[in-house]
């Protein structure tokens, strides 16, 4: 695929900008970052996996399949909430710091908020449009998200709605596809890695993986349990959603040329 930009701007996509970029913001503003992924991503995402894996028994033999069903499309959705709102408090912060600025938590919560709906609405057709490229092949799904991942944070900075932020996704991501499916597989690894280790300790500390399934079975957790999945929610969330960020603003360098005050602008 070509990497040569068509508007300008920097002369290619570089995953160790985009990186340097994410992990300085990160870095520079721990409290922003990490504090809108526990209290907007962790909290509720434990919340309700733990509501939902407690009573999930009770509520299948109350309710029925049927129930469950409703009950598991209901969670999907809460979850797609949950992500727009941490992804578009994240772009804020993000973006704040390419500027040369800090924004303080408020601030980027703010920025998230104040486009709710048509962030919520870009997660609902995203979601849908790659799981439905999924089910028919697995790599039409991967490549479809790579195509539409920064339509988030093109609602936030460009406010736009949601086919029009797919859009402006797609034209962002064109040319540099296999270099955005590169850095999605590094997080991906990253992931599996962090999730793995975590998994292991929580077997060590709750007395191997008979407690754990005696545990699954009554409804209850044990406190490190639900501390650890805290953590590792705040992490990926927060390493994502800045990732996506960067990512953005990479590509928009890219074809666009530098927009540091055009970007400033749309915050003021």
């Amino acid at each position: 695929m070509a990497t040569a930009a068509t508007g300008g701007g920097e002369a290619g996509v570089s995953i160790e900008r985009i990186f340097g970029r994410a992990f300085g913001t990160i870095r520079a503003n721990p409290l922003a970052t990490l504090g809108i992924a526990f209290l907007f991503s962790a909290v509720p995402s434990v919340a309700l996996n733990y509501f939902v894996q407690s009573r999930q028994m009770q509520l299948l033999a109350r309710v029925g399949l049927w129930g469950v069903i409703a009950l598991s499309l209901a969670t999907v959705v809460i979850s797609v909430v949950i992500s727009a709102i941490t992804q578009g408090a994240l772009v804020r912060a993000t973006v704040a710091h390419s500027d040369g600025r800090e924004s303080t938590l408020a601030e980027s919560a703010g920025a998230g908020l104040a486009v709710i709906v048509p962030l919520f609405l870009t997660g609902l057709l995203t979601a849908f449009g790659v799981g439905l490229a999924t089910l028919l092949l697995i790599v039409p799904g991967v490549m479809l998200y790579c195509a539409w991942c920064v339509a988030g944070p093109a609602v936030v900075v460009e406010r736009l709605w949601p086919i029009a932020a797919v859009e402006r996704s797609r034209e962002l991501t064109r040319g540099a596809r296999w270099k955005i499916f590169g850095l999605l597989l590094i997080l991906m690894v990253g992931y599996w890695i962090l999730s793995a280790v975590v998994g292991v300790v929580t077997l060590q500390t709750s007395g191997g993986i008979r407690n754990m399934a005696a545990m699954n079975r009554s409804g209850g957790f044990p406190l490190t349990v639900l501390v650890l999945g805290g953590i590792v929610q705040t992490i990926v969330a927060c390493v994502w959603g800045v990732v996506i960020s960067a990512l953005y603003v990479e590509l928009r360098n890219w074809k666009d040329g530098p927009q540091s005050a055009t970007l400033a602008e749309v915050f003021a």
